[in-house]
């Protein structure tokens, strides 16, 4: 069974929108440094190096139209040194700022970051734009797209297929759902407009509720119940979203005050140590590696995984102890700073 490990790698409007006087964070965003290492990217590369595995970097690009010096390009030209796949990650909500009056738009239209319900035309065009900046930034062309936020429809599906982008993972059911009864899909690969969508995998965490897969949201615990599960139910393939700031906790505006989130970056070094250690059950690979082998009866295999009630209570308390003292720690350091 292949585990993908995806990482969408992008900056933050960081609450320009709803205050013009915000500046938007970009590279602190990713690298998310602290005490003189990159808790983020840094801390994601050399994690996966010491376990041997290859990730897929899912890369935003809209942001271009406010970053104009590009440091994105140089982010990602990092990653592809480290032999990790590199593909598109669209926030549409960037592309506002062609506009000089941009707060204007924004006060008008103020859901700019919506993919789903978008006309077609504008959705190619977002895509187009992606596909030229890995042009730009001398990268293989995306093969793989990831929608900011999950967000889908079937007019994204649609324009991937009119720009030539084979391979999805939009769909999260537990962070966005479509409504629509072809797009429940909560694992495996299925073919849409002639797309090959790979669900981020989702399961029920409590009766009722669906859960995806992230690392800042699931615990080891439940991650290895999961990895367990799914190839037991003969699953193809599992795909885990993370982001480089989820290994990092921040306090205030302007993501400047930040601390080392330990929890989270032990999750993702067990669950690496996991996979590596049962070869013969999981083997790590990019997401487009995975996408593109040959499509079997079970590649559409769509179960509702359920996980264990016990492990849902404890990530829930570890989560709240954890997310108070960390709070509690950078305001400390804070009021410490002259």
């Amino acid at each position: 069974m292949r585990v993908c490990f995806t990482i969408d790698t992008e900056f933050s409007i960081a609450g320009a929108f709803a205050d013009a006087a915000l500046r938007p964070v970009g590279v602190p965003m990713v690298l998310c440094e602290t005490e003189g290492r990159s808790q983020g990217l840094g801390f994601l590369l050399d994690c996966f190096a010491r376990h041997g595995m290859q990730a897929t970097f899912f890369v935003e690009t809209v942001q271009r139209h406010y970053f104009r010096d590009d440091p994105m390009r140089a982010l990602a030209r990092r990653i592809a040194r480290h032999g990790h796949e590199l593909q598109l990650h669209v926030h549409p909500c960037w592309a506002v700022f062609q506009h000089a009056d941009w707060p204007r738009r924004v006060r008008l239209a103020p859901r700019q970051d919506d993919l789903a319900g978008r006309a077609l035309d504008s959705t190619v065009a977002l895509l187009r734009h992606g596909q030229e900046t890995f042009a730009a930034w001398g990268l293989p062309p995306p093969r793989v797209f990831r929608a900011g936020s999950l967000q889908h429809d079937e007019n994204l599906y649609r324009a991937q297929a009119a720009v030539g982008i084979p391979f999805s993972s939009n769909i999260g059911l537990g962070v966005f759902n479509c409504g629509l009864a072809d797009y429940q899909l909560r694992a495996g690969r299925h073919v849409r407009h002639g797309v090959v969508e790979c669900p981020v995998l989702t399961f029920e965490d409590c009766p009722g509720h669906l859960k995806t897969v992230s690392v800042s949201g699931t615990s080891f615990a439940e991650m290895r119940w999961l990895l367990d599960s799914a190839h037991a139910a003969g699953l193809e393939l599992v795909v885990i979203l993370s982001h480089p700031f989820e290994y990092v906790q921040s306090y205030g505006d302007g993501f400047r005050v930040l601390r080392r989130h330990a929890v989270n970056q032990s999750r993702l070094e067990r669950l690496c140590a996991y996979v590596a250690a049962h070869p013969q059950r999981f083997q790590a690979s990019g997401l487009a590696a995975a996408a593109s082998l040959p499509l079997t009866a079970r590649s559409s295999s769509n179960p509702l995984l359920r996980g264990r009630p016990w492990h849902t209570a404890a990530r829930l308390a570890t989560q709240v102890i954890y997310d108070r003292y960390g709070r509690w720690m950078l305001s400390r350091r804070t009021a410490r700073t002259p």
